[in-house]
């Protein structure tokens, strides 16, 4: 399999992901099962995959700018470097979900993050902070209730 067929497969998922997550987000165990573990766990098996396989091709490092392109010059670590991107932001809209149930804000609201985490990550996380801090008056997490689950 090459790498775009496996690039091609892993966006394939990704977008699965997002729709389910958009439209069937408010059946609580979709956030946080199939959109916050399932899907996500799978990108990070691929992900380390990708790794173990193709480490030892790398070229450059994460010291400059320059170094960071010559390691996503191999199609191998870009593409290991993509699904670490569709891994967390799966992750991080999956959490958005979950938090706007806790604390009771429409999943209408919710959606234009959602689509801006898919698309631009931090941008969607952002709009969704401001979208909390709106609504619920605080950004400040709860760990202690965040371990309960759902």
């Amino acid at each position: 399999m090459t790498a775009e067929q496996v690039f091609s497969i892993a966006n394939l998922m990704a977008v699965a992901g997002w729709v389910i997550l958009i439209v069937a987000g408010r059946v609580r165990w979709v956030a946080s099962l199939v959109t916050g573990a399932i899907l996500p766990l799978l990108f990070a098996l691929l992900y380390s995959f990708l790794i173990a396989a193709h480490w030892g091709e790398k070229t450059g490092g994460f010291g400059t700018l320059a170094q960071v392109h010559a390691l996503f010059t191999n199609d191998w670590l870009l593409l290991a470097g993509w699904v670490h991107y569709l891994a967390f932001d799966l992750f991080v809209g999956s959490w958005q979900v979950r938090d706007a149930q806790k604390h009771k804000i429409s999943h209408l609201l919710v959606i234009p993050a959602l689509i801006l985490t898919f698309m631009f990550g931090p941008i969607g996380l952002l709009l969704y902070c401001i979208i909390r801090l709106v609504r619920v008056r605080s950004l400040r997490l709860d760990l202690a209730q965040a371990s309960s689950g759902y």
